[in-house]
């Protein structure tokens, strides 16, 4: 049998829930937990537990009934707090995108009917598109406020709100805490104001966000490259090929069971590129068509991955994130060089959790660098940006376009730096290879611990911090520093900083999924060995970080 309490929340909430769908769940749950079901009486709890947690990545959980799920209920109250923060400060106007994963077109329907009838102005994107789009019409319309349906690259069962502000970047404290409270305040979704006045936009928005695209790729850069590319059942095909189409660039050839949006993505577990075996498709694909580079987009398509030949293993392999933003750094300031374009100025950026390479690459260039946190919510936000990357595969080339990061435009870049390349008879590996002999070997590598809840993720951190250990893969730990008091300028942070000499690991909890996740680097001078000691002593860290951690 069901708890009273928990009966009468559950009915509550019922009672409020404006879609039939998710009532008709609601009362089958109810059934079966009536009828001894353990199971469902188990997601009852957890589905009509607190609601789900509006933050700085906005919302993000499984599709279903009740406060803790993602329905139409949990958006139309996070619209309708938005609708009120962006009143409090003399807001006019938001625009509205979706992708194509379960219930996204009716959570954006209800967001733009919630907006017009809090005396908005609202916008809807024409049809399914890249978050990058809806990030490029937030400042391309003027308005103050963006809303992006989707769970980017998380499983078919999830969705997700993100939200941006009027400067084009992801809502960061204390926004997303004002939104939460008004979020908070509403006491019922049938009280909500709706009117069904808002624009549906056309397609001259996302033409023009493909032109700028393309105007990012010098016009005497080489166009010879043939690529083979993929959007994992996401929703960027379409506006990736009009975009290399637009730049001059032969037409990639794609993985075909792989190029339709499909929201229960059949062919891969983990629908992001930075899963093992998500891009094995594309890989075999750009073997036996012989390519030249791969290009993986992730289903709203703001990540980017690329695949190359590795003579050094004979095989196809994706670059690592932290790879490609050396790479995408260097290029930033290298192709001024090559095609007589303006010297760059500004600063180039990474998180705290990504190599720290790229401040080297800065520093030669004369240009400033700077960390951030994780998330491009801060990296967007770094004043006179010129590029920005996180090793999850987050990359802004073009900040005056998009602030935030973007897989079109970081494609269409690396597809304009391979093809450069390749006109002098280089590869990507091989200007990699050269950044390290200048700059030394900067291994980095990644491991994520999947724990069962949000108690053992705390509990795992707070024994880091008790007892961190003394050692990682036979290297001293010279220093610990913990972020939540905040280091090298950053605000305070949840994760740990573990420090020797020539490496470094970073522990912290994901920010949208239930693991712990730990950032190595190691640094050493360039030789012929060095990649193969480096991976050693990174499988050794390893190791004992998840002796520390109780994995």
């Amino acid at each position: 049998m069901v708890p009273d309490a928990l009966r009468a929340r559950v009915l509550a909430w019922r009672d409020d829930d404006p879609d039939a769908d998710t009532v008709a769940r609601t009362d089958a749950l109810l059934a079966a937990a009536d009828g001894g079901d353990a199971a469902a009486l188990a997601e009852l709890t957890r589905a009509f537990g607190p609601l789900l947690e509006f933050g700085t990545a906005g919302l993000r959980g499984p599709i279903g009934p009740g406060p803790a799920s993602m329905n139409r209920a949990v958006v139309a109250r996070a619209a309708a707090g938005l609708a009120a923060y962006l009143r409090q400060h003399d807001g006019t106007a938001a625009v509205i995108g979706y992708d194509a994963r379960h219930r996204s077109l009716d959570f954006a329907l209800d967001t733009a009917e919630i907006m017009a009838g809090a005396g908005l102005q609202a916008f809807v994107m024409p049809t399914t598109l890249p978050t990058p789009v809806l990030a490029y019409a937030i400042r391309a319309l003027g308005v103050d406020a963006g809303v992006m349906v989707t769970a980017s690259h998380n499983p078919p069962q999830d969705n997700g709100y993100k939200v941006y502000l009027g400067d084009g970047s992801q809502i960061v404290p204390p926004a997303d805490r004002d939104i939460a409270a008004h979020i908070a305040a509403v006491t019922s979704v049938a009280a909500i104001p709706r009117d069904d006045g808002f624009t549906m936009l056309t397609h001259d928005l996302v033409d023009a966000y493909v032109n700028d695209a393309a105007s990012i790729v010098a016009p005497d850069a080489p166009r010879d490259l043939r690529v083979v590319s993929t959007s994992m059942h996401g929703v960027g095909h379409t506006t990736w090929m009009a975009a290399m189409r637009a730049a001059g660039f032969r037409i990639p050839s794609v993985v075909v069971s792989q190029a339709a949006p499909d929201p229960d993505f059949p062919t891969v577990a983990f629908p992001n590129p930075e899963e093992p075996g998500a891009a094995d498709l594309l890989l075999a694909h750009a073997a036996a068509e012989r390519a030249d580079l791969a290009i993986a987009h992730d289903p709203d398509a703001d990540r980017c991955a690329a695949g190359v030949f590795d003579a050094a293993i004979g095989a196809w392999r994706l670059l690592t994130g932290d790879e490609l933003g050396i790479l995408l750094g260097w290029w930033t300031v290298e192709r001024t060089r090559r095609f007589g374009l303006p010297t760059p100025t500004g600063v180039l950026a990474c998180s705290v959790v990504s190599s720290t390479m790229l401040l080297r690459i800065a520093d030669a260039a004369g240009l400033t660098a700077r960390q951030t946190l994780t998330g491009f919510k801060w990296i967007g936000r770094v004043p006179d940006l010129a590029f920005g990357y996180e090793e999850a595969l987050g990359y802004c080339v073009a900040p005056d376009l998009v602030a935030d990061k973007d897989g079109i435009t970081a494609g269409l870049r690396v597809v304009e730096m391979a093809a450069s390349l390749q006109a002098e008879g280089r590869t990507l590996l091989d200007a990699l290879d050269a950044l390290y002999a200048e700059h030394g070997l900067h291994a980095t590598s990644q491991l994520s611990l999947r724990l069962p809840s949000a108690e053992a993720i705390a509990g795992a951190m707070a024994r880091l911090r008790q007892a961190p250990p003394t050692d990682l893969g036979g290297q001293p730990v010279v220093g610990v520093d913990d972020l939540a008091d905040g280091i090298d300028g950053l605000p305070p942070t949840d994760g740990i900083r573990l420090r020797m000499d020539g490496a470094r690991v970073i522990v912290r909890p994901s920010g949208t999924e239930p693991k712990v996740k730990c950032y190595l680097e190691v640094v050493t001078p360039f030789t012929d060995d060095a990649k193969a000691g480096a991976a050693t002593v990174i499988e050794a860290m390893k190791a004992d970080l998840r002796t520390a951690l109780g994995a």
